[in-house]
């Protein structure tokens, strides 16, 4: 979870139970989680004004395509069709780097 080890989890646990007490703990969790609730509802009711907003002819967008990297991989690193050409991946190139012409950009 958000690449934090056990020792790390359970100092930032500590330091809770010190900085909020262990009477107030409880009830700044569930704030806590109240919180997150909201903000996800608020994220999921935004990603479905903007598939409405977009019609019918976008239904299948999806809001992670706007990551560069992402879109990068569905168009450039993945085949349309599997059997016309075969699928690269990184491996393939042997943990090296892509080709980069410094004069193209």
């Amino acid at each position: 979870m958000f690449n934090i080890g056990m020792g790390e989890f359970l100092v930032l646990g500590l330091l809770a139970v010190l900085v909020f007490g262990p009477d107030q703990l409880p009830k700044a969790a569930k704030q806590v989680g109240s919180v997150l609730r909201q903000l996800r509802r608020m994220a999921d009711s935004a990603k479905s004004d903007i598939r409405e907003g977009l019609g019918p002819e976008f239904k299948d967008f999806d809001v992670e395509d706007l990551n560069p990297k992402r879109f990068v991989q569905k168009h450039f690193w993945e085949a349309e069709d599997e059997d016309d050409a075969p699928r690269r991946s990184g491996s393939q190139l042997n943990g090296r780097r892509p080709p980069f012409d410094d004069e193209a950009t």
